[in-house]
């Protein structure tokens, strides 16, 4: 229970914040925009000159783009001075505390702050892995302590995590809470875990791409780029954790570890050993990424570049190209191969089924035209490039067969032995799966070399990403044929090896577990989450609103085929995923999911 109010709360007027680096200069700048005082107060004049620099610059920025007037401009910098003393936040309603993740540190500054400020003055702590129950329980105040957790860019990112414990008064919580909506932010009440809700999902889906990279899985461009556009990120896990610091991110997961145990946040070797050699991301100029210069955003190329990680056997021609399914997936890549005029052979279980997926390819091509991306002539040939039918004996004389029938490895396996026998020699078998074993379909077959895994994403017109899946036994010839064919069709192709989940879904479904863990065990709701990754992490859609699109029953077959793979507790499907499914609960296709939807 958290404790009364002893005394009434002033409006949150002036503000200090304690440490000035990126964060705390950001956190300032919102701040005085907003209309409060501040006082910065860092330890060395050097850094409060470079806070108040980065300040003048920012704002000169803001009136650029035409978000301030110039005269608002100058009020806003007038606002603003810097410190040295941490004397000088006597005056402050709040105290934000933005130092670095020690808590040591942030003890040392509480400690002091509790002899200056006065009785009714909101102490705020700005981390993101240590515990502010126990700073709140060092402090002689502990009902006044709470955490404020901004995201960066301070002024660009709407979350802030309002962290209580079971020491902080609901008046603190209540103040902070209304400051953070008059700053424009969209606040979310939490408890006290490390990592709160965003860094508790994100740290842990950053941690497992360190490790894939660690492993040499794939490389650092495959990873950020299946990430960014398999998911629609803003951002590569690798090049985040660049921006994040490495240190940071090691200290946070080394939090978040000790008190879960799980080792999914126990942190990858490689942070350790980039953070000890002082190759902390951006702001060191290396990281996981080479830049320009110390703080630079400029990638530059260094050893571990793109160019010649990729084999350079020559690839075999591709013009026909077969299809073997009728679902959405199936319809999806035919009208991407059409569009690039190769000629398609749309086969399906009966000529029927075949006509429909191709009624789907003209709807599909339809609205193109609609909205502006082709021409009615470039639908017409496209169109004209498919033909149909009910039997796999019209696949004998194409260059590439693409399997996209159910993910179920039997059937998989029983069409990709019929393929062996009806494709003619040299042509490349691909299966789209995205879950089961590429060498499994490919022993299916007397030629395992010419089988390859091309798992397109949904839907596959849209969306550029091509997972390209070579096993142990896939020609090289082979791998840079699909390699081609991908950047001929205008998909982005990426390398990974046979392992479940490949790149995409082996860093993408863990973190969706967890957001399920975190509301079955009652630590957040369903909207908190969502809104913290929107809000925090940049994601187009919250993990509970991806869930219920791609189906609860799907999700939990992926969990189950990732936890039978690596043998994790941590990958173990979270109950209550199991329990909707077992319900008929299964997301947006029955209506009802983690949410409920309208029919439509």
């Amino acid at each position: 229970m958290s404790r009364p109010d002893p005394s009434p709360l002033p409006p949150l007027t002036t503000v200090a914040v304690v440490g000035l680096g990126t964060m705390g200069t950001g956190i300032a700048e919102v701040l005085t925009c907003a209309g409060r005082t501040v006082v910065g107060i860092d330890v060395t004049e050097a850094a409060a000159a470079r806070a108040a620099a980065a300040l003048e610059a920012a704002t000169a920025r803001a009136v650029e783009r035409g978000r301030i007037t110039e005269d608002e401009r100058r009020a806003a910098l007038a606002r603003f001075r810097t410190s040295c003393d941490l004397r000088d936040a006597a005056g402050a309603d709040l105290v934000i505390e933005v130092v670095p993740e020690n808590y040591a540190l942030k003890h040392e500054v509480f400690t002091a702050l509790d002899a200056v400020v006065r009785p009714d003055t909101i102490l705020a702590t700005g981390t993101n892995a240590l515990s502010v129950t126990r700073l709140a329980a060092d402090s002689a105040r502990p009902e006044r302590v709470l955490g404020l957790h901004f995201f960066n860019p301070a002024p660009a990112m709407k979350l802030v995590e309002v962290v209580s414990s079971v020491l902080t008064s609901p008046g603190a919580v209540a103040a902070v809470t209304a400051l953070a909506r008059e700053l424009g932010k969209e606040p979310v009440a939490i408890g006290d875990r490390p990592g709160f809700v965003a860094d508790g999902l994100l740290f842990g889906y950053l941690n497992q791409a360190a490790a894939m990279y660690e492993a040499r899985y794939a490389g650092r461009e495959d990873i950020d780029a299946a990430m960014r556009l398999g998911c629609g990120l803003p951002m590569g896990p690798l090049a985040l954790l660049d921006l994040i610091g490495i240190d940071t991110a090691r200290t946070v997961l080394e939090a978040m570890y000790a008190a879960s145990h799980d080792r999914l946040h126990a942190p990858a070797p490689i942070l350790g050993q980039l953070s000890e050699a002082g190759l902390t991301g951006r702001k060191a100029g290396r990281g996981f990424y080479t830049y320009e210069a110390p703080g630079s955003a400029v990638v530059v190329a260094d050893a571990e570049s793109p160019g010649g990680t990729h084999d350079a056997a020559a690839g075999r021609s591709v013009r026909s190209v077969g299809v073997a399914g009728s679902g959405t997936m199936a319809s999806g890549i035919a009208e991407v191969f059409a569009k690039r005029g190769h000629p398609v052979v749309l086969v399906a279980r009966t000529p029927e089924k075949a006509e429909a997926a191709k009624a789907r390819i003209a709807k599909s091509l339809a609205r193109s035209v609609e909205k502006g991306r082709i021409t009615e002539e470039q639908r017409e040939a496209a169109l004209a490039a498919v033909a149909t039918a009910g039997s796999l004996d019209a696949l004998a004389d194409v260059d590439l067969a693409v399997e996209a029938v159910a993910e179920d490895l039997e059937v998989k396996q029983q069409l990709f032995a019929a393929l062996d026998k009806v494709c003619k020699p040299g042509a490349v078998l691909a299966t789209t799966t995205s879950s089961l074993p590429v060498v499994a379909c490919a022993r299916a077959t007397s030629r395992p070399q010419d089988v390859i895994g091309m798992h397109f994403f949904n839907p596959a017109p849209a969306m550029k990403l091509v997972e390209v899946v070579r096993t142990v036994l896939t020609s090289d010839e082979v791998h840079a044929t699909v390699r081609a064919v991908c950047a001929g069709v205008g998909k982005h192709a990426v390398d990974c090896g046979d392992r479940a989940g490949f790149i995409v879904n082996a860093l993408l479904f863990p973190y969706l577990n967890n957001a399920v863990k975190m509301v079955q065990e009652n630590y957040a709701t369903l909207d908190q989450i969502d809104a913290a990754m929107k809000l925090g992490g940049g994601y187009p859609m919250g993990p509970f609103e991806l869930l219920d699109v791609v189906g609860l029953d799907v999700s939990l077959a992926i969990e189950k085929v990732l936890h039978r793979e690596f043998r994790d507790p941590g990958l173990a499907p979270a109950s209550l995923l199991e329990h909707l499914v077992a319900a008929g609960r299964l997301g947006r296709k029955t209506g009802r999911g983690f949410r409920e939807y309208a029919k439509a």
